[in-house]
């Protein structure tokens, strides 16, 4: 029930994307810290499933400042967007990627150097 409800969401109207809501790191973390974790995510992803082309196209949205070339760029790519902060994502094949905030978003605990 839930996949036909969501292939059909993403058939329908285009939902735009965001970015996910605030969250906070369970200790304050650097910006060196989060470059890491982020790293180190991105490098192995593709190995969980999934096409490395869908998983390019994901990365580059997620690093991306403009929403809108974000979207261009998840269309481009056919991702079928399920939760539109990019958490949950899937491909025509309906492979599923999934991202977590921390690639999406700093956390609001992340500590500024000046």
């Amino acid at each position: 029930m839930g996949c036909s409800s969501s292939t059909a969401k993403a058939e329908g109207r285009k939902e735009k994307i965001r970015r996910p809501k605030s969250w906070k790191h369970p200790q304050p973390i650097s910006r060196a810290e989060l470059t890491q974790m982020r790293e180190e995510f991105w490098d192995t992803a593709p190995h969980y499933g999934g096409k490395k082309e869908i998983w390019d196209a994901l990365r580059a949205a997620a690093e991306e400042e403009d929403l809108s070339l974000a979207q261009t760029i998840i269309e481009s790519a056919g991702v079928i967007v399920h939760n539109n902060d990019l958490t949950i994502c899937y491909d025509e094949k309906g492979s599923k990627y999934e991202l977590p905030k921390y690639v999406l978003r700093d956390p609001s605990n992340l500590i500024r150097t000046k």
